[in-house]
């Protein structure tokens, strides 16, 4: 690899690892009534991760899918990636990646047939207990289809979104910028500026058409503002806000004054990210969290992936005579009333 792609792998490598290291939760005990009860937190034997690829390489989502799990204590991580469309092969960077990021297994398989692989298993791939990763419509439908056999990370991880909400203080070429690198992943995305301002509306618009002119991926960008891209002008803050709760995107940016305590206010988003230069290709790389994040409004009750999503719960109760005097017969009455 290129040292200055070593360099970024490594640098996001560490800061992923470094936030999800707080989400681990200490096993915790608690007594009562002659009673001991202990919470336990255990990962997963075997984690399969999705990254998508084909139409380009995706190394981060290596990174921001692999380090949480291996943060989690999962033994066993595969990983699964469209063979490059050229070779047949795997990207060298996903497969750098791979191995800085702690990935045990590598497969050259995508699509809807590497989740049902995954799940199932085959000859060649064992299957696995949780599959995470965003890919296309059709793989995030076969997650669904495939849920209740096999755990699935995270929320509904489908084509990328975006909403921008700009002021007057916002950077009209910034803005553009952020609704376009969200748009050009591809086709089924969502693309949105927001703002109660018409004129900063049309500098933005007027920013992105030259921007587009010049975009390496104008193709992809105007397709997915073609089907799911809008500018949406409303009143003032508060039906900024509303709008952003029924939308629920995957990324949020707020490129207005007193960003943090709009920020503070909004309901449903996977992401936020605030201020002029806090772009969402920040989160994308090397912020920290994971950027699989909720899309397709799942974002009104799903979360980023996280270490829980790689480890579950288990519980021991100890319980003593004196204790099973005290408590028996609460559990006859429950257990008579019951039948």
């Amino acid at each position: 690899l290129p040292t200055d792609l070593a360099a970024a792998l490594e640098t996001a490598i560490a800061n992923v690892e470094a936030f999800h290291q707080h989400q681990l939760r200490a096993p915790h005990t608690i007594e009562n009534s002659g009673m001991r009860i202990q919470a336990r937190e255990r990962p997963v034997s075997r984690a399969g991760l999705y990254v998508p690829g084909g139409r380009a390489e995706y190394p981060s989502t290596v990174v921001m899918t692999a380090v949480p799990a291996r943060v989690a204590g999962v033994p066993e991580i595969a990983l699964c990636v469209p063979p490059n469309r050229d070779s047949g092969g795997v990207a060298p960077s996903v497969l750098a990646a791979a191995r800085l990021a702690g990935v045990d297994e590598v497969y050259a398989v995508g699509g809807a047939q590497a989740i049902g692989a995954l799940a199932y298993g085959t000859e060649s791939i064992p299957a696995v207990d949780v599959i995470a990763g965003p890919g296309n419509i059709y793989v995030a439908i076969a997650k669904q289809e495939v849920a209740g056999d096999v755990g699935i990370a995270a929320a509904f991880a489908g084509p990328s979104e975006v909403v921008v909400v700009a002021d007057h203080t916002a950077v009209p070429s910034y803005a553009a910028i952020d609704v376009m690198v969200q748009a050009e992943h591809g086709p089924d995305g969502l693309a949105w500026l927001v703002t109660w301002d018409e004129a900063v509306a049309d500098a933005v618009c007027e920013a992105g058409e030259k921007l587009l002119a010049e975009a390496p991926r104008a193709d992809d960008i105007r397709s997915t503002l073609a089907a799911g891209g809008y500018v949406a002008l409303v009143d003032d803050p508060e039906a900024a806000l509303r709008v952003i709760d029924a939308i629920a995107p995957e990324h949020l940016e707020l490129q207005i004054e007193r960003a943090e305590q709009l920020a503070d206010r909004v309901q449903n988003a996977g992401a936020i990210f605030c201020g002029n230069h806090a772009p969402a290709s920040v989160g994308d790389y090397v912020a920290g969290p994971s950027h699989v994040l909720p899309t397709f409004g799942s974002a009104r009750f799903a979360s980023a992936l996280t270490v829980g999503d790689f480890t579950k719960d288990h519980h021991v109760v100890t319980i003593t005579a004196e204790g099973l005097d005290t408590l028996g017969p609460h559990v006859i009455a429950l257990a008579e009333r019951e039948g």
